[in-house]
C-alpha cells in the first residue's frame, strides 16, 4: 500500500500594508487618503445630524490621527461638498436606481467626494478617485455599498473626465 503523500504546509500568505480584512493599515495610509477619511467622517455627521459645518469641522480635527491627514484637502472635500451639495446631489441623481433619500449616508457622502474630486481636482487621476470611494466604501460602508458607489462613478466618469476617460479607454 503506497503512503499518502502529504503536501507541505504553505505558510500564510502575507499581506504587506493590509490589516486581516483587507483594508490597508493606518501607517501606510497616505496623507490624502486619512483627509478622505475624515472628510467622510464629517460629511456623515451633516447628513445625519444635520449639524453646523464649524462645530462639525472643529470636532473632526481633534480626532486622533487628524495631524497626519491633509489638513488643505480635508477642508477642500468639507467645504466644497457641503456648499456645492445641490449641485453634487443634481449630478447623482439620474444615475441612481432608487431616490437619494434610500440610499445610505455612508454612500451618499462616498459619492459626494468621487464626484467634487472629478470636478474640483483634476491633479487626483479619475481612476484613483473611483479606487479610493471604493475603499472608502469598503471600510465604512454597508456589505456591498462600494459596488453601488463603483456603478455610479463609473457612469459619471465619462462625462466630468471626458478626455481622461477617452485617453485610458484609447490605450
Amino acid at each position: 500500500m503506497a503512503e499518502p503523500l502529504l503536501k507541505p504546509k504553505r505558510p500564510p500568505q502575507t499581506r504587506n500594508g493590509l490589516t486581516d480584512t483587507g483594508v490597508k493599515k493606518a501607517a501606510d495610509k497616505s496623507a490624502r487618503t486619512r483627509a478622505r477619511e475624515f472628510a467622510l467622517q464629517a460629511l456623515y455627521q451633516y447628513l445625519v445630524g444635520r449639524n453646523e459645518t464649524d462645530s462639525i469641522d472643529a470636532f473632526t480635527r481633534d480626532l486622533v490621527g487628524f495631524h497626519k491627514a491633509d489638513s488643505a484637502h480635508y477642508d477642500a472635500l468639507l467645504h466644497g461638498c457641503i456648499n456645492a451639495a445641490q449641485t453634487l446631489d443634481d449630478s447623482i441623481t439620474p444615475l441612481l436606481d432608487r431616490k437619494m433619500a434610500e440610499i445610505s449616508p455612508v454612500e451618499h457622502a462616498v459619492l459626494w467626494i468621487g464626484v467634487y474630486e472629478f470636478s474640483h481636482c483634476p491633479d487626483v487621476p479619475y481612476r484613483v478617485v473611483i479606487n479610493e470611494c471604493i475603499e472608502l466604501a469598503k471600510a465604512f460602508g454597508g456589505t456591498d455599498g462600494h459596488k453601488y458607489v463603483n456603478g455610479v462613478l463609473h457612469q459619471l466618469a465619462p462625462s466630468l473626465r471626458a478626455q481622461e476617460v477617452a485617453a485610458d479607454q484609447a490605450k
